[in-house]
């Protein structure tokens, strides 16, 4: 159940960020984290108070758990843009699929006239050679 309301959570606050990324950039993301993070720091006195039967101070450990929680997921959605950012569009994909395949259709069309020289080489060897025997057999 509490697993179920953390993911519930998480997904609430990457909606909620999703609107706010713009605005975002890494700086602030850092600064909201470490300032989220900075209360959670005294881990003797949170231990203590973990321990503690006061409700004040569970609601206050969980305050803290929640604004780092908040902090790290803005961070978390500010690098999901930036990856999302960096996507190439289809266009630049196409472009750059197209710019391999015209390499690579130079590359084998040189080929292939290397190849069209070595065989025109040995079509003129055959030819001569050819007309050798037919003067060959002509004499005898």
């Amino acid at each position: 159940m509490a697993q179920h309301h953390e993911q519930q959570l998480e997904k609430d606050l990457l909606e909620h960020h999703q609107h706010h990324l713009p605005k975002d950039n890494m700086l602030d993301c850092v600064m909201a984290i470490e300032a989220a993070l900075l209360p959670c720091l005294p881990a003797r006195e949170l231990q203590a108070i973990d321990r503690s039967t006061h409700p004040s101070h569970q609601i206050d450990v969980e305050r803290h758990a929640r604004d780092f929680m908040e902090a790290a997921k803005r961070l978390q959605c500010y690098f999901n843009k930036l990856q999302q950012d960096k996507k190439p569009t289809t266009e630049e994909m196409l472009t750059k699929e197209i710019v391999v395949m015209e390499k690579e259709l130079k590359a084998k069309s040189e080929l292939i006239k290397r190849y069209e020289k070595f065989i025109e080489g040995w079509r003129t060897d055959l030819k001569a050679q050819l007309e050798k025997h037919k003067m060959e057999l002509e004499r005898v």
